[in-house]
């Protein structure tokens, strides 16, 4: 069971008198309190700390936590540009880095990013895959590369990552064409649908798509955005998320959590509501923290550091006392227990489409 974090770079995030520079002191408490990732999302139409610099700026200065994007939008960059930068990463990190991408929303947190890029929006998520197959290429000391849309002959030597074939790529969405892409063709999948079922059912097709392209479904990492707030209860915590919602996204959070996964309220109904994710089967969460200020942040960050060592004994119980159940199903069902609750194991919903 892993627990991220996604690290505050955006403006919205910081109080009037922060200083950005102390995210790294951030990523290094988040890893000494138990965390066992840090993400950092990517964006062209607010301000914030760049992405892939945040990630350069951490390696050195972490050592044992996963650097993640979550996700990174590859049509804003150059792809051999950016091949380079993420390889460059992986080395500085010690093989520390995973990629999860995406291609963008309809709307106004996608489309004006492809005006600003001067990329197409049609044929995007060909794109993605397609830039994706690239890097892997450029890897494993490919020369040219030849998709539909993208064109490459005589490319220079790259630089190559420090894990062969470079760092697991994951991809954010959940329509039903990325969970059938996902299982093709990516090491993990990040969506954060607000109910736990579409999460299952989302899994369940994910899997399937892996078996049929006749990968092992072990080989698809399940993990979850979610947007936390530890409060005094579930009153207090939905006004701060509200706060949060507002200016992290420009929208109410009765808005906001009809698209994302949202848990709040007291520890221990966090640590229902995690749980419920957990039960249908994400293992690796990437937590973003409801809070607008540094000082704020660091509060949340422990108080979801203090709910760590529950989620994970769960797991560790489960998989040491499985019995005849698959690994999955018995975590599930002893986290489901350990907080007085025991769902059903199958319950499908439309997915929510995050792609």
């Amino acid at each position: 069971m892993d627990i991220g974090v996604l690290l505050p770079t955006g403006k919205a995030q910081w109080g009037a008198d922060d200083d950005p520079r102390s995210l790294i002191a951030f990523g290094v408490r988040a890893e000494r309190s138990g965390f066992s990732s840090l993400f950092v999302n990517d964006s062209l139409i607010s301000p914030r700390i760049e992405a892939l610099t945040m990630l350069a700026a951490l390696a050195p200065a972490t050592e044992r936590v996963t650097l993640g994007t979550g996700a990174l939008l590859p049509f804003l960059r150059r792809p051999i540009q950016v091949a380079q930068s993420l390889a460059s990463i992986d080395l500085l990190s010690g093989g520390r880095l995973t990629v999860a991408v995406g291609a963008g929303f309809p709307g106004r947190f996608g489309r004006p990013f492809y005006t600003l890029s001067e990329v197409p929006w049609e044929r995007r998520f060909a794109r993605l895959d397609e830039t994706v197959a690239l890097w892997r290429g450029l890897w494993t000391g490919a020369t040219s590369f030849h998709g539909e849309i993208l064109q490459f002959d005589d490319i220079p030597p790259a630089t190559l990552p420090l894990r062969a074939g470079g760092p697991p790529i994951w991809l954010g969405g959940a329509s039903p064409a990325a969970l059938a892409r996902t299982g093709r063709l990516y090491d993990g999948w990040l969506p954060y649908p607000p109910d736990p079922a579409d999460y299952e059912s989302g899994l369940l097709d994910v899997r399937k798509a892996a078996a049929e392209a006749g990968r092992p479904a072990d080989d698809v990492t399940p993990a979850l955005f979610v947007s936390v707030r530890v409060d005094d209860g579930v009153e207090n915590g939905r006004r701060a998320l509200d706060d949060h919602a507002r200016a992290a996204y420009g929208m109410p959070l009765e808005e906001l959590e009809k698209i994302q996964a949202v848990v709040t309220g007291s520890a221990e109904q966090v640590l229902d509501g995690l749980g419920r994710y957990v039960a249908a089967g994400a293992r690796h969460l990437v937590i973003r923290l409801a809070a607008l200020d540094l000082r704020s942040q660091h509060d949340q960050l422990e108080r979801i550091a203090a709910l760590i060592p529950d989620l994970r004994a769960s797991a560790v119980h489960a998989s040491s006392s499985a019995g005849a159940l698959t690994p999955d199903a018995a975590c599930s069902m002893t986290i489901s227990r350990s907080l007085g609750k025991v769902r059903p194991s199958h319950a499908p919903r439309a997915p929510v489409d995050k792609s």
